[in-house]
């Protein structure tokens, strides 16, 4: 028996410094090598990740805006504090690498055997259950809340590039609702001048009663069209006041117009791998990963014998006053080796969860990726044919002007009637709206593919 049990102890101690952590690999990218709708760039081209906002967005307005946010932003803030914690939780894993010394003085009074009351006092360093990590448990550990700290760093980039984001789409939301007042309010004024228009005819008996109706009910509906835009701005600045956690300064700075917005439109996608260095939140998920996998590590190491340390060394004395004289010094020293060898299968369901945790850490890296790929792929469907679509709906609201104009002059001398000005009146409306909108929508996806892409953080 005793052969057996030095046989084992001398195994367990030829593992001694032998990492228990399995070896990590990326798990390789679930998504296809290439993105479909993305154009070939030409090399010289930086990555979105390279190109910072700054330089990214033109608009004097936008910027300031940004570092307003990136400065106030409650969301970012927390971020931030949450590394200071990760930090903190991190310097107490690598505390317990290292014996923690004390100083320490105690007393007692006790009867001996005679019953006569006896004084002891105590006076020195003493070092408590430290433990001897030979078998990594408490690297792995270190190793873990490691990588969970950069996990939190990553987060932080990754609400860094969000809120960019978000204010840049928010800023743009507001730049499309003053375009679309701005043609309603045209529009307003243009009905409001056909109304009496028909009412004169109405008047004169060349034209009828309902004519006069639709004209009116044109008119309201434009006016119904004002109202409803004026709230969605009011709405709208309301967003973008939360993302900059203060109200709107008065002294921003000139801003661009929808249209003159001049974002990057060539950016590379490159190929889907490209995604693990650019996106932080892909990151994140794989420090998670790499921190589950230290913890399988350190359930290991609990299988095998775990070793402390407790000892002091100072001085004793029954008499304060000769508590430091010589000849009164004193020393102890206690090692404790624990092997586990009954604990109702607790050390095994501590590792088989240890190992389901980092199963669970690959899916969500492995998610991560396919999310992000979808993204990028979707902002590329756009760019792709979101420039198409602007350029046939501009076509569309020349042509449509041009009809309206005719109409008009046709109208006037009575070659029209009032339900045909009154239909190129609502046509032209509509396809001003969706114009608006349309470009709305360019600006909003190169905004997002510009995030999509990891672009932002720096």
């Amino acid at each position: 028996m005793n052969k057996l049990c030095a046989t084992s102890l001398a195994a367990a101690l030829g593992l001694a410094g032998c990492s228990l952590i399995p070896t990590y690999e990326r798990p390789a990218a679930p998504v296809a090598a290439a993105f479909s709708a993305d154009a070939a760039a030409s090399a010289a081209t930086p990555s979105a990740a390279q190109v910072q906002w700054q330089t990214f967005f033109k608009d004097a307005r936008l910027k300031r805006l940004i570092e307003i946010a990136l400065s106030n932003n409650r969301d970012l803030r927390v971020a931030v504090l949450a590394i200071d914690q990760t930090r903190a939780q991190l310097q107490l894993r690598r505390a317990d690498e290292l014996p923690t010394l004390n100083a320490g003085l105690t007393g007692t009074r006790a009867p001996n055997t005679s019953g006569v009351q006896t004084t002891t006092l105590t006076a020195g360093l003493s070092v408590t259950a430290y433990e001897l990590d030979l078998f990594g448990r408490v690297r792995a550990l270190s190793q873990a809340a490691q990588a969970q700290l950069l996990g939190t760093e990553e987060a932080r980039k990754t609400v860094q590039i969000s809120l960019v984001a978000s204010v840049a789409a928010g800023y743009l939301n507001l730049l499309t609702d003053d375009e679309l007042l701005r043609t309603t309010r045209d529009t307003v004024s243009t009905r409001q001048e056909s109304l009496k228009l028909t009412k004169l005819k109405f008047d004169n008996e060349a034209a009828s009663q309902l004519d006069l109706s639709q004209a009116q009910s044109l008119l309201e509906a434009a006016k119904v069209a004002l109202a409803q835009l004026t709230r969605q701005r009011a709405q709208d600045e309301n967003a973008l006041v939360l993302l900059l956690g203060q109200s709107l300064p008065a002294d921003l700075p000139a801003g661009r117009s929808l249209l003159e917005q001049d974002l990057l439109p060539a950016l590379p996608a490159g190929v889907p791998a490209d995604v693990l260095t650019r996106r932080p939140d892909v990151r994140q998920a794989e420090q998670q990963l790499i921190a589950n996998n230290a913890n399988i590590g350190a359930a290991r190491a609990a299988f095998f014998p775990r070793i402390t340390l407790t000892g002091s060394a100072g001085v004793v004395s029954g008499d304060l006053d000769t508590l430091f004289n010589s000849g009164t010094s004193a020393w102890t020293f206690a090692p404790q080796l624990l092997l586990p060898i009954f604990d109702a299968g607790r050390n095994q369901a501590n590792l088989e969860s240890a190992k389901v945790s980092r199963d669970i850490a690959v899916a969500q890296y492995e998610k991560a990726i396919q999310s992000a790929f979808r993204e990028v792929a979707d902002a590329l469907a756009g760019r792709a044919t979101l420039g198409e679509q602007v350029r046939a709906q501009s076509a569309q609201l020349a042509a449509e002007k041009v009809r309206t104009q005719l109409t008009e002059l046709r109208f006037k001398q009575g070659a029209a009637s009032a339900l045909d000005l009154l239909d190129a009146q609502r046509s032209l409306f509509a396809v001003q709206q969706a114009t608006v909108q349309a470009h709305a929508l360019q600006q909003q996806n190169l905004v997002s593919l510009y995030k999509v892409l990891g672009g932002g953080w720096k």
